[in-house]
């Protein structure tokens, strides 16, 4: 889109506002560089941290340099009408994603209360926000306008709410805004509560800045001069030296000090018409418009006699409006044509976009004259003026865990594409595509055409839960490209199926259920058949492959620090009668998930977990086989483990999933420890010996077998979850070996679920020369070369889960286990089936006896989820008992939603929450009886502890509109294994009916 300045220009809001300001840096690319946009003042305080004192009046008031009596008069009286403005936008919604940022605005009616600033701080989706008035006095605001093209928009603010100062309102002359006119920027800038930036205009005719893909303001001149404001300013006041406010701070160059103005016109215009409760008309030609100097329209074919009359009526201008781009199937599409110099409007000469806005706006559903010039030729065109509102979407849909609504005019026009079809604003849950998860247009599901929001609400609402179905989709940026998708439909976590519409009265958007998913169909039985590897070498291979089936994991909720919402894998089939199947907990991480199993890559049938180990990672998930027609063989597991230098198979599934085979000698077997990821502690496999193998097929493969030649599996190939490197989680691929897996396997074949016990510790490693040091006697160290031929090792205790009360200290030394000496880690698999162990340990050089209790695994998963203002809470995981070396209460931040109360008032993940208004809360049920006795919309004290231990308090704000207060509770009895509840005003009601994805919510930020 094209752009005067030399720099890419970047609004002054909407970063959030727990994240500090990027640096400025230079780059060999100017168009590429952006300005920071908004910051938060990260302790809450508002003072002049920084300034030169001598900037300040004798009131307090910054004052820039050399600054008249006069000007500081002034400043004195409009800060009194400037409001910092702190705002989230809750959901994803046209060009925006949710955010929480801060900005700031300025009161232009004080009897109604009404507050103006940008339209990208008043949000194009649902807002929720206050505003802080100078003396530190707080209040709600709510949109009540904004506009569809041009960045203001308008919050309405109770004025009875501010007691302690009168509230002004600051008065509006666009007509004041002239080229050497002596300014000043009163606003939030940088993040501070508020800062006096001086200039001068120096252009009133400069085309709309060009922020690149997103929100633009288009068919508008710009004011242009040297401020320097930076995040935060946007929506600040700029006022000339009697007080008036002559235009609207928006945005603003990197490269140099260049701020961008929004002229006051159309914000005068639509104040008066909400004043007088009459409807803000906006009429629409669906052309964007740019000012070209005349050299350049010369060159377009403007012919001397229409120059001459332009420069006669208007001798100040030097350019004219020239069609860049017409949308398809718009009013002016087939009449005008891009290049085209307007002339006349209405038989008036015209060159302002200004005056080209008060002509549509006072002729919606009318038509006007154009007069324009196509290659020197006069072309009179007659067009229909349509209205902008009604191709400004003022509704969502949410469904399935994402949300959608009809193509905004933003997004057509910087596509060049017509202003139809159903948009993907938030592609998550179901609807999650793959590649970018923006720009999606959605044009058929389960076979039948979505032409607009209506047609994908009516084919929705007749889709069954679970059911899968195709998705035919374009991206944006290349409409030449159809995709499909199967898409898989959840009805059953994400809730019902609402309409959220916008109220202009209310300031809220209003949430409509729309009718249930029917049932879910009965699944028939499917047949099909494996493919064969006979061209390998290894006829053991073949039948190998029949004991695979790839697993598909759907995270309802992001918690435990999963950082992924979705994985695959592949799992090992260990009993094909029952539909048993080992897969790593990597690709399975936790069980409030939905599970796909393919077969033969051709049937795909529902599963569930029915067994998570705590410490060997691994996972085991059932399905139907009534389901399944297909020659499915069990894996026959070897009962003897695999030895170093033992020759066999190794079969695996590589990146592509792809089958790959070779012969490899296991190069080594040995205790490993699995690196743990700080900032958000996950599942990791402790106390485990681990079989590397010589071959690189090990490395490409995250899911395989190592095999004996006749197809006896040995280990079991998987992927182990381990830290996080530039952004990237790091996996390791390690293989298992059967003889651990098989005392559950047979549980699970009894029909028992198992309860293993667990020693909560992590051990490691400790050679002889290390032993002897810390007081091992020679008779043990014999005992040791006695037991394990190949390996001369103890275990220490390196870490004990934070608490447990199970008596082993960090530094313990193991000898024996139940009268057995420990020389290797499986030596420990007698824990699981005893509730106490008879350890002889050394410490402290000191030989001595120890009985400990052991816990079972039901005790170390998680069983209940609480979301309290789009934070995810739940009991702190066994991950985080690993890492914390002190519990601080039940009540662990698992992660947060963006736009949120929650993310707004930096509740963080690994947070621990001890207190609601003073009263302690150590477990979730005291949380909530506290929290429900908040009343909506108002303040509550959290008392907060880091993961580092630091202690703090923040305030939030309760938003039971928006994001309520919802329970997911394990169940074995449901369906899903879960039972959900949402708690509104202190009721509760069974199921989950609000639009929230949840699987997003990050666990690191």
């Amino acid at each position: 889109m094209a752009s005067n300045g030399s720099s890419r220009p970047k609004r002054k809001a909407s970063l959030p506002v727990d994240i500090p300001p990027p640096k400025r840096e230079k780059s060999a690319a100017p168009e590429q560089q952006h300005k920071p946009a908004a910051q938060n003042d990260q302790d809450g305080e508002y003072d002049y941290e920084g300034m030169d004192i001598s900037m300040l009046s004798s009131g307090g008031i910054p004052k820039a340099a050399h600054d008249s009596a006069e000007w500081q008069r002034t400043i004195e009286a409009v800060v009194k009408s400037v409001v910092s403005i702190r705002f989230c936008q809750t959901c994803s919604f046209d060009t925006d994603s949710a955010t929480t940022s801060e900005a700031t605005g300025f009161v232009v009616d004080s009897e109604r209360g009404y507050i103006l600033t940008n339209r990208h701080v008043a949000c194009a989706g649902p807002f929720w926000g206050y505003c802080v008035f100078d003396n530190h006095e707080e209040c709600d605001v709510y949109p009540v306008y904004r506009d569809p093209i041009h960045d203001f928009g308008i919050l309405r603010f109770d004025p009875k709410a501010i007691k302690y100062m009168p509230v002004v309102a600051l008065e509006l002359r666009p007509d004041l805004a002239k080229v050497g006119a002596e300014i000043r920027v009163v606003g939030n800038d940088a993040g501070e509560k508020l800062s006096i930036l001086s200039g001068v205009i120096s252009r009133t005719d400069r085309n709309a800045p060009d922020y690149g893909e997103g929100y633009n303001d288009f068919n508008t001149n710009y004011i242009q001069a040297a401020a320097s404001a930076s995040g935060g300013s946007s929506g600040s006041p700029v006022i000339d030296i009697h007080g008036y406010v002559i235009a609207l701070q928006a945005g603003g160059s990197v490269e140099a000090a260049t701020d961008y103005f929004l002229p006051l016109d159309r914000p005068l215009r639509a104040l008066k018409c909400i004043q007088e409760k009459q409807p803000v008309l906006r009429g629409t030609l669906q052309t964007q418009w740019l000012i070209k100097p005349f050299d350049e329209c010369r060159r377009l074919g403007l012919t001397s006699n229409w120059e001459d009359a332009i420069r006669k009526g208007f001798p100040e201008e030097v350019g004219m409006l020239v069609a860049e781009t017409i949308l398809p199937e718009g009013p002016a599409h087939k009449h005008l044509e891009e290049g085209d110099i307007l002339i006349k409007v209405n038989d008036e000469l015209l060159t302002k976009f200004i005056r080209l806005d008060e002509i549509l706006d006072d002729s919606v559903g009318k038509t006007v004259k154009l007069l324009v010039q196509r290659g020197g030729e006069d072309k009179e065109i007659v067009l229909n003026v349509g209205d902008l509102h009604s191709i400004t979407p003022n509704r969502f849909l949410s469904v399935c865990g994402a949300s959608f609504h009809d193509l905004s005019y933003q997004v057509a026009r910087y596509f060049a594409i017509p202003v139809k079809g159903v948009y993907v604003c938030e592609a998550a849950g179901s609807f999650r595509f793959d590649g970018s998860d923006k720009s999606w247009l959605i044009e058929s599901v389960d076979n039948k055409k979505t032409a607009n929001l209506d047609e994908f609400i009516k084919v929705m609402t007749d889709i069954p839960d679970r059911a899968r179905v195709v998705v035919a989709y374009r991206q944006l940026r290349d409409l030449h490209t159809l995709h499909t998708s199967i898409v898989h439909i959840d009805r059953h976590w994400t809730g019902k199926m609402r309409l959220a519409t916008r109220n202009d009265e209310s300031g809220l958007w209003d949430f409509t259920d729309l009718p249930d998913a029917p049932p879910p169909q009965p699944i028939e039985p499917r047949s099909a058949s494996f493919i064969k590897l006979d061209h390998t070498g290894f006829p053991a291979a073949s039948d190998l492959v029949r004991s695979f089936v790839r697993i598909s994991c759907s995270l309802a909720v992001r918690i435990e620090g999963f950082p992924k919402p979705r994985k695959t894998g592949f799992g090992l089939v260990v009993d094909a009668d029952k539909g048993l199947v080992v897969v790593s907990r990597a690709v399975v991480p936790y069980d409030l998930c939905d599970i796909s199993i393919t077969v033969a890559e051709s049937i795909i049938v529902e599963g569930k977990v029915v067994f998570m180990h705590p410490l060997q990672n691994f996972v085991v998930v059932q399905y139907d086989p009534s389901l399944v027609k297909a020659p499915v063989k069990s894996a026959r597991l070897s009962e003897e483990y695999v030895r170093q230098g033992a020759q066999v198979l190794f079969l695996g599934f590589n990146q592509n999933q792809r089958v790959v085979v070779g012969k490899t000698t296991v190069t080594d077997i040995t205790t490993v420890a699995v690196p743990s990821y700080g900032p958000a502690p996950r599942y990791r496999a402790i106390n485990l010996d681990a079989i590397t193998v010589d071959t690189s097929l090990s490395g490409q493969c995250g899911s395989g077998v190592l095999a004996d030649e006749d197809g006896t599996v040995r280990a079991i190939w998987l992927t182990y979850l381990g830290e996080r490197s530039h952004d990237k989680d790091i996996d390791y691929h390690l293989g298992l070996a059967t003889p651990t897996v098989l005392p559950v396997i047979r549980q699970l074949q009894a029909g028992v679920k198992p309860n293993l016990r667990i020693l909560t510790v992590e051990l490691q490693l400790v050679h002889m020369s290390q032993a002897r040091i810390m007081g091992v006697s020679d008779e043990w160290i014999r005992k040791v070369e006695e037991d394990n031929e190949e390996r001369h090792h103890l275990f220490m205790v390196r870490k004990v889960e934070c608490g447990s009360n199970q008596g082993l200290d960090e530094g313990d030394l193991i000898l024996a286990i139940n009268g057995k000496i420990m020389t290797r880690i499986s030596d420990l698999d007698v824990m699981y089936d005893h509730d106490y162990l008879d350890l002889t340990i050394v410490r402290e050089r000191k030989e001595q006896s120890l009985r400990v209790a052991t816990v079972t695994t039901e005790d170390m998963e998680t069983s209940r989820v609480v979301v309290f203002c789009g934070a995810v809470l739940h009991r702190p995981h066994h991950a985080v008992r690993q890492q914390i070396s002190v519990l601080h209460s039940e009540i662990y931040v698992g992660g947060r939603v963006r736009g949120s109360p929650a993310f707004q008032y930096g509740l963080m993940p690994t947070n621990f929450i001890t207190a609601v208004n003073g009263v302690p809360t150590k477990t979730m049920d005291e949380f909530l009886n506290e929290v429900d006795k908040i009343a909506d919309n108002t303040y509550l004290r959290l008392r907060v502890i880091t993961f580092d231990n630091i202690p703090f308090v923040i305030t939030i704000k309760k938003n039971e509109h928006y994001f309520p207060t919802m329970e997911f509770i394990k169940d074995p009895k449901e369906p899903m294994g879960w039972s959900t509840k949402t708690h509104e005003k202190g009721t509760v009601h069974k199921g989950i009916d609000v639009a929230q994805d949840l699987s997003e919510a990050a666990t690191y930020d």
